[in-house]
Formats: C-alpha cells, structure tokens, sequence
C-alpha cells in the first residue's frame, strides 16, 4: 500500500489546501493529513480545532486520515509507514525552504521521499494568512476555505476580534 503524508499547520484549512489533497488523494492509496505543531508559530485555532475542520472539510475522500502530531515528521512517517511526503508549493519563494526541509527529511529517514505539487494557479495566492487577515475584519471567506467550514472559520477568527476588543 502506497501511504504519504500531507503535512502542515492548516490554521486553517484552505481552498488551496483542498486542491492538494484532491491531488495527492488521487496518487496514493491512503493520505494522511496531519496537523503539525509547530512552537514557533502561534495558531489562532487549536489542534483539535484544526484536525475538526479537517474532518469536515475531507469527509468526501475514503482514503484519508486526519491526524496531528508534535515531532519530527521523518520519525512520524517511519510509525505510519509512509514512503512519501506531500508538500504544496505556491510559488518558487515556497521551493527554497521546503526543499531544505526535504533534504533534512531524507537524512533523518533515508526511506521517505518528498512529492512537490504545484497548486491550482488560482490559489497560488492564498495563504492561510490571507485567511486570518480577510476573516478578523469579518470578510466573505467563502472563496477561500471549504464551504463546509466557512461558518466555523469566520465565528472564531471574527468573534474573537470582538471578544478581544479589537473592534475598530
């Protein structure tokens, strides 16, 4: 059996993401999906949170798992006995530190490859950066997230912008 992992923060999860997964969900005969902590960055949803709107969003694939972890992904891949990483690349600003990534991936576990694909060019631009900033201010996220989540998504990144007092 085939295994990758499609590993990234997803906070949140995004129209490009989704592009992705279709992809890669296609190329393999399971994906797992997983939510990587990271403790440089500072996630506006939890991991729980992230893995939920994963779900959501994924449930039309029967080939998918939705995971989280903490450590190193060439160790994870090792346990889940996944011989390929997916990486998506927006642009070629994307390439330098992904590749890196993959190198460092390969010498920690020489079994594991890493897969770039290219996204869809209409989501070259979206982040889920772009996400957060759109969504505060209340913005229609409808173009750029899941239909299945926009909901969930606008009401923790608008409602928290109230509750915090950020409203002007």
């Amino acid at each position: 059996m085939k295994v990758a992992i499609y590993p990234g923060s997803f906070d949140p999860i995004t129209c490009g993401h989704m592009d992705i997964i279709e992809r890669a969900s296609k190329l393999f005969d399971k994906l797992i999906v997983t939510v990587m902590v990271n403790q440089e960055k500072k996630p506006v949803f939890t991991a729980h949170e992230r893995v939920a709107l994963l779900h959501k969003s994924t449930s039309q694939f029967k080939n998918i798992e939705i995971t989280h972890f903490d450590g190193l992904l060439a160790e994870y891949a090792r346990e889940k006995n996944a011989a390929t990483i997916i990486k998506g690349l927006r642009a070629v600003s994307d390439f330098e530190y992904e590749f890196q990534m993959a190198l460092v991936n390969r010498k920690l576990n020489p079994d594991l490859d890493t897969v770039f694909l290219m996204t869809s060019e209409k989501y070259m631009y979206l982040s889920s950066r772009v996400v957060k900033a759109v969504g505060i201010y209340g913005g229609d996220l409808s173009e750029f997230v899941p239909l299945e989540i926009v909901k969930d998504v606008t009401e923790k990144l608008f409602t928290g912008r109230m509750e915090n007092g950020r409203r002007n």
